[in-house]
């Protein structure tokens, strides 16, 4: 993962964001979980500075995205509770997904600003930007 190919993706993943009308917080990582780029909309929430980067974070370090992650989550389900674990910093909703090439995990991606769908849905625009 290098600058470039995080601005690239980040870039895919805010022209999203400006076209469903929604601020976001940008953050890719590289497979050490190093923030490599970041960006902040104008008028992004605060708390969606560092839910952003846990969003990466957690994808990266559990190897799925998060939206997936929701489901193993829930109480009573194998991964209750891991939203407790890393100082706090796994997020237990959509928005993260890893970043991979030829099929191995180079980094991962993270958004907040919208509800979870949008979320998803500028993250995955930012996956599409990194797989081309």
């Amino acid at each position: 993962m290098n600058l470039s190919t995080a601005t690239a993706a980040i870039d895919a993943a805010v022209d999203k964001a400006e076209e469903i009308e929604v601020p976001m917080c940008v953050a890719v990582v590289d497979d050490g979980g190093n923030l490599v780029a970041f960006r902040r909309m104008d008028d992004a929430l605060l708390a969606s500075v560092d839910i952003a980067q846990d969003k990466a974070y957690s994808a990266l370090s559990l190897q799925m995205p998060t939206a997936d992650l929701a489901e193993v989550a829930r109480p009573g389900e194998s991964l209750f509770g891991i939203h407790t674990t890393n100082d706090g910093r796994i997020v237990v909703f959509g928005g993260g997904v890893p970043l991979r090439s030829d099929g191995e995990l180079v980094g991962a991606i993270g958004v907040s600003g919208g509800s979870v769908e949008e979320d998803v849905t500028v993250a995955e625009a930012g996956v599409d930007a990194f797989d081309s």
